[in-house]
């Protein structure tokens, strides 16, 4: 058997890039662009656009869109789900 790669605590719970995107969608005061989401959590616009699709489909995020300009925000629910991932990460003494 191959040589299993030690994961971060935290990874083992959750997916790394979607809790962060809500995170970081937490503690930003406004709304924010795909672009700038997908820099800070380190992945790709395409990956972000995906994650971030799945997560409007289940209330979490909402979309707003002016013109060509569309921005990000949480609802309630993801503020409160972004708020708890924060917490257990707390916890567990990670950073992501």
């Amino acid at each position: 058997m191959g040589e299993e790669i030690p994961k971060n605590i935290f990874e083992v719970f959750f997916r790394k890039k979607p809790a962060m995107i809500l995170v970081k969608l937490k503690n930003s005061s406004r709304s924010k662009y795909g672009s700038v989401l997908a820099k800070e959590v380190d992945c790709t616009y395409s990956h972000a656009v995906k994650i971030l699709q799945e997560m409007e489909k289940s209330n979490l995020v909402s979309f707003d869109k002016q013109g060509r300009i569309k921005t990000i925000k949480l609802t309630d629910d993801g503020h409160r789900i972004a708020e708890h991932i924060e917490k257990i990460s707390n916890i567990l003494n990670t950073k992501y």
